[in-house]
């Protein structure tokens, strides 16, 4: 056997054994490099003024928990405490209430009834309890996984920024391309994620605190409800409905038909029409112009939001960083390709 066959049949055994070894992180891992690129300028900020590789890498991963993952935290905490803190009371009178709801329905509702009444009919309301102590035991599941997946992508994250440079040196050594290609693909993946990751983060706060002020006004949890909406809204069009019409509805059913119609109006005109429709784009393209300096680099606003969506469908959460990830590094291979294919032909 030649000696460039033994090293390579070493490398394919060496290669399947670190993937079994490290596929539990590949996703974090995946994610906090992501992560990284999008966040390189920042990176790139933090060093010029801390004159510190570990400190600038230090503050851009502090930065990214307190904006990205404590809100989401906060919420999974907070939801499990209070889920775990309902009484079976409580939940018996949601039961009382839900049956009484489907058998009598509201003047405003009755024209529903005979829509549902074969869905109705499926329903078990007498293990109402049971589902939901099943909910709640799931939802701290939930909430323990984030947390731990959390701070694993904060990690991978610090050292993703600390090794940001030797790692792409090492990557442009390694792969058999050159040095303008290898910019091209660097330079385009890093500008998509971060008009994606940036604009992500600004709409997702925007629309949450308009949602927050509004519904602390009624009495409830502002922050919470608001980081519920904020991140609800990432899912295009229908997301801000699943916050908006639940409210709207328990309104109704206590009775408080004012604040049912105001939370109604002002989620549908301030938030979807003003903010989601006039607002939202200004902010992507003040984004995008501050970080998109060239034309080249830049991605068609429908193929970033076809990219999110396939994204979010495919691997949940964490798809809308990785769809358009993907997509871009696709569609530059594209063009790298098309540019081989022209000096071939020349």
């Amino acid at each position: 056997m030649k000696p460039q066959f033994f090293v390579a049949a070493l490398f394919g055994v060496s290669l399947y054994w670190m993937y079994l070894l490290y596929t539990p992180f590949l996703l974090t891992m995946t994610i906090a490099s992501l992560l990284a690129i999008s966040t390189s300028n920042i990176q790139e900020l933090f060093e010029k003024y801390l004159k510190s590789r570990i400190l600038a890498a230090s503050v851009s991963s502090l930065l990214l928990a307190l904006l990205f993952f404590a809100p989401l935290g906060y919420f999974l905490t907070t939801i499990t405490i209070q889920l775990n803190n309902i009484d079976s009371k409580t939940l018996t009178q949601i039961e009382n209430y839900l049956k009484l709801f489907i058998e009598t329905p509201p003047v405003y509702l009755e024209f529903l009834k005979p829509y549902v009444a074969d869905y109705i009919k499926d329903i078990d309301i007498n293990n109402f309890t049971s589902l939901a102590l099943s909910i709640t035991a799931k939802v701290g599941v939930i909430s323990a996984s984030f947390i731990k997946n959390a701070f694993l992508v904060i990690v991978f994250y610090f050292f993703a920024q600390f090794y940001s440079s030797i790692i792409a040196g090492f990557l442009k050594r390694l792969v058999q391309m050159s040095v303008d290609e290898t910019t091209l693909l660097a330079k385009e993946l890093s500008s998509v994620m971060g008009v994606v990751f940036y604009s992500i983060l600004a709409t997702a706060m925007f629309e949450g605190i308009l949602f927050g002020i509004a519904i602390s006004f009624m009495g409830y949890n502002g922050l919470l409800f608001g980081i519920m909406y904020g991140f609800a809204s990432l899912v295009p069009v229908i997301g801000g409905v699943f916050m908006w019409l639940p409210f709207m509805i328990y309104e109704f059913a206590i009775g408080d038909s004012n604040n049912a119609i105001f939370i109604a109006v002002y989620s549908v005109v301030v938030i979807s029409i003003i903010a989601d429709t006039f607002i939202k784009p200004l902010i992507i393209k003040d984004i995008n112009e501050r970080l998109l300096k060239d034309d080249d680099t830049k991605m068609n606003e429908l193929i970033i939001f076809f990219a999110i969506i396939a994204g979010l469908a495919t691997f949940g959460f964490w798809g809308m960083i990785l769809g358009p990830a993907i997509t871009a590094f696709f569609l530059t291979l594209l063009k790298l390709f098309e540019a081989r294919s022209a000096e071939c032909k020349r």
